[in-house]
């Protein structure tokens, strides 16, 4: 199983490469988007460590990331809303 995701990783990011290659997308995009990500991670880090409200932590691994990089400081209150209602 684990050789069949190894797979289609592969095989999705040769397709997504190519699909980047032949369309010529410029670079401003991915230059966007790295900066929303460092950008989220970074609000993330500052909310954890900086006690304005205390008792929460949101943990900073892939998922919680990439939902503040779509949804930005709404999936910040998505996030600790989920986590208020879970815990």
């Amino acid at each position: 199983m684990k050789t069949v995701w190894t797979a289609m990783l592969i095989g999705s990011s040769a397709l997504l490469i190519w699909i980047l290659i032949r369309n010529k997308m410029p670079l401003a995009w991915l230059r966007g988007f790295a900066l929303h990500l460092v950008a989220a991670a970074g609000v993330l880090y500052v909310l954890n460590y900086s006690g304005l409200v205390p008792g929460m932590y949101i943990p900073l691994n892939p998922v919680t990331v990439g939902t503040v990089v779509v949804l930005g400081v709404p999936g910040i209150a998505l996030l600790a809303g989920l986590q208020w209602t879970v815990m």
